[in-house]
């Protein structure tokens, strides 16, 4: 899975939906001025941002060296090792053994309802290693996204710059909540997330003890 919140992080224009509109989007409007959220604030939109991360959709190419990946079938809401015996390899793309985008096509088209394999903007592959966090807890993700030696060296405008940037790309974010009909979603929307990570920032990062 390439770049879920892994991507390089610069500023670009963002798709809405998958309409074909695409509306200019500047991530420094997204931020807040540091300081003007509380704490407890930061820590419920931390509380929204947890479930959206931790979700099947979000989680599961975020798996570790073994790079096997992990799949949610349409029906299902529980995640449980790839069917088929894929294996991401070395590469994170599969081309060890079978390359994800044998299935996993590159496009802006909308997803198809399941069972079609979900598809993105751009091309499919895990997480690199250093963006694991599959089964760890949502304190343990909320440490490691605010420290720029385990987030692609990104504070919290850089996050928010990521996000719109693979927005721009028809990316996997923006594609948790539109997979194909069948599967399920994280809560919330794509556009929420992006201001609660605003409200996350402002607040400085707080995580839960």
């Amino acid at each position: 899975m390439k770049m879920s919140l892994i991507a390089l992080a610069f500023a670009a224009s963002s798709t809405v939906a998958f309409t074909g509109i695409v509306v200019a989007k500047d991530p420094a409007k997204d931020a807040l001025p540091p300081g003007s959220v509380s704490r407890a604030e930061g820590l419920q939109a931390w509380k929204r941002i947890e479930a959206v991360v931790t979700h099947p959709r979000c989680a599961n190419c975020h798996v570790d060296a073994k790079a096997i990946p992990i799949w949610t079938p349409a029906g299902e809401s529980k995640p449980r090792v790839h069917g088929m015996n894929i294996h991401g390899g070395q590469s994170r793309i599969g081309a060890e053994a079978i390359p994800c985008s044998t299935c996993h096509m590159t496009s802006t088209q909308p997803n198809d309802p399941a069972p079609a394999p979900p598809r993105a903007g751009i091309d499919w592959q895990l997480a690199p290693v250093a963006f694991i966090w599959f089964g760890k807890s949502g304190a343990e993700i909320c440490t490691q996204l605010k420290d720029p030696k385990r987030n692609g060296g990104r504070d919290a405008v850089g996050l928010l710059e990521h996000l719109r940037h693979d927005a721009s790309l028809n990316g996997f974010i923006p594609r948790g909540w539109a997979p194909g009909a069948g599967r399920t979603t994280p809560p919330g929307t794509f556009e929420g997330h992006v201001k609660d990570m605003a409200l996350w920032g402002a607040a400085g990062q707080p995580c839960p003890n």
